[in-house]
């Protein structure tokens, strides 16, 4: 090799050098930036020529380095596993969310709820059997059971409520994902087009991998990567993406709980009709709470709304059962104490019918007008085996062991998680310490690069412009 392969030589160190210097610039900048993975510099000796002529048989030294590119520091797999623990985590979340505020609309146990105003109807209809035809103790009851019945239905409201804003927020999901989709598209572009180009694409990649782990976190989903640096995202099995093409999700079903319609489902919006398959996510969590009641089957909100309404059915029918084999202090008989409509839930439209203490029944047919036997027979309907109360403590027995077990399963799900953003994080992130080292060690190889550079000129610097001088 020439002298003048020296200064070649060094000249490579030095941009070496001086790209490790920029890089870990660039890693420390991005110490903090959400879903930045650290690049290292990916570089190679290169090898001394290959001896011919004069040269044939002499050892020389190789020519340099070669800066080969920048790699990315990612792992696909542990990659893979966040992407699958986020879908988890984003399902159990959703559903133990819900189900917590289903509990909450119960405001069980409390001076609010519904076991404490079934009390204070039982303890009314005591104090009418002890006073029976008198204004007081009947506007008692009168208020009470108004409470009850304005309770019953502001919880089905609630739950109606509910069901109508997860409706909503799943829909804006599926448009959150279909927008997730296009840009996972367009990086792919972008990316194929960068790196057939010879650039790195590192950057573009770690904003396409935040892009479908928003996919991941909502609709579940896997990846499958291509040779061109591009990415499929599988949704159920189907392509969601697919190189620089997406397909588009489409919320279908009833808009309303009670309303018509088929139930809520994820569709292709190509393919109307064809429901979606799913590998968990908050889409995922939504439509299982949004499932329509199926007999303790169905979606936590329908059922728990079939729950409020079978029990108000029970209050009612067990209430007028008793309420009309009595007489007022009138002597009137079978009279209804609760009415509902005949169209639509009992829960929603339950009512007191008598407004007075003469239309409220207290004796025995039969009996005088000072008997309140009948109005002590319907306070101990509480007590009785089967009573309404026993229908609402198994109501909220149930909700609440429902709700508790999906708060286990959150916290599982959400350790995961975490557990899987960890190990990812331990290789992927940024280290300043490392990045520190790294950029001292690029510092000393760039001077001990100039300095070779200076000593290779100074070399070509007598041999050119001093030889023959000697002895002058």
């Amino acid at each position: 090799m020439s002298t003048f392969g020296g200064l070649n030589t060094a000249y490579l160190g030095l941009t070496a050098a001086r790209q490790g210097i920029n890089l870990a610039g660039q890693n420390i900048a991005n110490a903090t930036t959400e879903g930045y993975t650290r690049q290292r510099i990916a570089q190679s000796a290169i090898g001394a020529p290959v001896p011919t002529g004069l040269t044939a048989g002499a050892v020389q030294a190789g020519q340099g380095v070669s800066v080969d590119g920048i790699a990315r520091l990612g792992n696909s797999f542990l990659d893979a596993g966040v992407r699958s623990s986020a879908a988890q985590a984003g399902y159990a979340s959703f559903r133990s969310t819900e189900l917590q505020r289903i509990e909450d609309t119960l405001q069980e146990p409390g001076q609010h709820g519904m076991s404490t105003a079934l009390q204070g109807f039982w303890a009314a209809w005591q104090g009418v059997s002890n006073q029976p035809g008198e204004a007081a103790p009947a506007g008692v009851l009168l208020q009470a059971a108004s409470a009850l019945a304005g309770k019953v239905s502001a919880g089905y409201q609630a739950l109606d409520s509910q069901w109508t804003r997860v409706r909503d927020e799943a829909g804006g999901t599926v448009a959150t994902v279909n927008e997730a989709a296009s840009r996972v598209a367009d990086y792919n572009a972008s990316i194929r087009s960068v790196l057939a180009s010879g650039g790195s694409a590192n950057e573009l990649i770690d904003a396409r991998n935040q892009a479908i782990e928003t996919i991941s976190a909502m609709a579940g989903g896997t990846v499958r990567s291509n040779e061109d640096g591009t990415a499929d995202v599988f949704i159920g099995g189907n392509a969601l993406v697919s190189g620089t093409s997406h397909r588009e999700l489409a919320l279908a079903g009833q808009l309303t709980m009670a309303g018509p319609g088929t139930a809520v489902q994820l569709e292709w919006a190509d393919r109307p009709g064809t429901p979606v398959g799913f590998d968990g996510g908050q889409l995922a969590g939504a439509i299982s709470v949004l499932a329509p009641e199926a007999g303790g089957t169905g979606g936590a909100i329908a059922e728990a709304a079939a729950a409020y309404n079978a029990f108000a059915a029970k209050l009612m029918d067990d209430v007028n059962g008793v309420h009309r084999t009595g007489q007022t202090t009138a002597g009137t008989r079978n009279l209804d104490f609760f009415t509902a409509s005949p169209n639509g839930p009992v829960a929603l439209s339950l009512q007191v019918v008598p407004r007075a203490a003469g239309e409220i029944a207290t004796g025995a047919a039969g009996a005088g007008t000072l008997d309140g036997s009948l109005a002590d027979k319907l306070a101990q309907l509480g007590a009785a085996a089967d009573s309404p109360d026993k229908a609402w403590t198994a109501v909220v027995t149930r909700i609440g062991i429902d709700s508790r077990s999906a708060q286990q399963h959150e916290q599982l799900a959400n350790a995961a998680s975490i557990s899987a953003a960890g190990q990812r994080s331990s290789g992927a992130s940024v280290s300043l310490d490392e990045e520190n080292i790294s950029l001292l060690t690029n510092q000393h190889a760039y001077q001990a690069a100039a300095r070779v550079m200076t000593a290779v000129d100074e070399a070509l610097d007598v041999l050119i412009n001093r030889t023959g001088l000697v002895g002058r």
